[in-house]
């Protein structure tokens, strides 16, 4: 029965990275849309747990999808790849679109899931509990602008694109041991803390999207709008894609055009290149 599904159900080229990217970021989402839910409606953990929860989901996102596709799970990684690393701009749409996909479906999962614990904590389905899928400015509650939160959204993809390249990079000092996942978790765990205020950190189109779009479909009417009553659903999209041109050509003019080639240091970094960067072309 194992031997039939594996031979009747393979898939091929880019039908295999697309499904690698559905299910890394339905891994990412699962992890971090669940525990905003388990917060906010819940009343179970905080900030911390949140931050953490999401970078554990980055970290395993990567893991369970980075063989097949290169595990990008970010719409502004698939950007700036295809811009700045020669990533295939064939690909670009069929990525983007399996991480909408994934994004949108775990947020379904997290939607059924928490359906008694949400009509508890808000009944009407209103701004209350929004963010618990999507982004607002201010997180809902402080006096952030739709352009102050599309500047913060810039500056932290920014941010999460330049280390990401940093970490990715053979030249430079890329982790070993297949620990780039890892690193990259800790990178969105560090964001989340420091960069959280001003527009819930959503620093991807899909992770913000998919789940904005689950929850417009499950009920909460205002899901395209924010606290303000300002149509918001654009800013998490559009700020994460430019902030992530940004901060990688930044780090190519800082560091990256800087770095000698490996057969030129004096010491190449050992080991395998890390998986999160581009996937090979085979095709």
């Amino acid at each position: 029965m194992a031997e039939r599904l594996r031979t009747s159900f393979r898939l091929t080229g880019l039908g295999r990275e697309a499904a690698a990217e559905f299910a890394g970021t339905l891994i990412l989402i699962l992890f971090g849309v669940g525990v905003v839910a388990q917060v906010a409606a819940g009343g179970i953990g905080g900030h911390d747990s949140i931050a953490w929860a999401w970078g554990i989901g980055v970290t395993l996102g990567v893991y369970v999808s980075a063989t097949l596709s290169g595990g990008h799970l970010n719409p502004a990684v698939t950007l700036t790849l295809a811009v700045f690393k020669g990533f295939s701009w064939r690909k670009v749409a069929p990525y983007m679109a399996a991480q909408f996909a994934g994004a949108f479906v775990a947020a379904l999962i997290v939607r059924w899931n928490y359906t008694e614990v949400l009509a508890k904590a808000d009944p009407g389905h209103t701004i209350k509990t929004q963010g618990v899928f999507s982004t607002l400015p201010g997180n809902g509650t402080l006096p952030v602008s739709t352009w102050g939160a599309f500047r913060d959204q810039i500056i932290g993809t920014a941010i999460l694109l330049f280390v990401i390249l940093a970490l990715t990079d053979l030249k430079n000092q890329p982790p070993l041991a297949n620990l780039a996942p890892v690193v990259i978790g800790l990178l969105v765990v560090a964001i989340g803390m420091a960069w959280g205020t001003d527009a819930g950190y959503a620093i991807n189109p899909a992770r913000d999207f998919g789940p904005r779009l689950a929850e417009y479909i499950t009920g909460y009417g205002g899901a395209w709008r924010d606290q303000n009553h300002d149509l918001y659903f654009w800013v998490p999209i559009a700020g994460p894609l430019l902030g992530g041109l940004v901060g990688a050509g930044l780090y190519l003019v800082l560091i990256g055009n800087h770095l000698p080639d490996p057969e030129e240091a004096e010491s190449a970094a050992p080991g395998p290149e890390p998986r999160y960067d581009v996937p090979s072309e085979t095709s």
